[in-house]
C-alpha cells in the first residue's frame, strides 16, 4: 500500500519553528503557537485512524511541541514587557536604551 504524507505535518512544523523564532516579536509567535496548536489534533486523529496509511507524524508530533514551548515563551515575553512598562516611566525605558546602545558603540 502506498503512503501518503499526512496533511499539514510539514505545516505545523513549520509554525511550530516560527512560534519560537519570533517569540520576541511583541506576541507575535502567539499566532503561529495557536495555528499549529489547533491544526495538530486534527492531524493526530487522523493518523490514529489509519496509522499504516499516513507518514509524517513525527513532524505533527515535533511541531505541537515546539508550538507548546512558543508559546511559553512568548507568554513570558509579554509579561516582562508588562513588567517593564508598569514598574518604568517611558523616559526611563528611553535612557536605559541609550545607555545600552552607548556602552556598545551604536549611535
Amino acid at each position: 500500500m502506498l503512503q501518503q504524507r499526512l496533511p499539514n505535518s510539514t505545516l505545523i512544523l513549520i509554525f511550530g519553528i516560527l512560534s519560537i523564532v519570533v517569540c520576541c516579536c511583541y506576541g507575535v509567535g502567539i499566532i503561529f503557537s495557536i495555528i499549529a496548536l489547533v491544526m495538530a489534533p486534527k492531524a493526530i486523529a487522523l493518523y490514529k485512524e489509519q496509522p499504516e496509511v499516513y507518514t509524517g507524524y513525527q513532524n505533527v508530533t515535533m511541531g505541537r511541541i515546539l508550538a507548546i514551548i512558543g508559546l511559553i515563551l512568548n507568554l513570558i515575553f509579554i509579561a516582562w514587557m508588562i513588567y517593564i512598562f508598569s514598574a518604568y516611566s517611558w523616559e526611563e525605558i528611553q535612557q536605559m536604551n541609550e545607555e545600552i546602545m552607548r556602552q556598545y558603540g551604536i549611535e
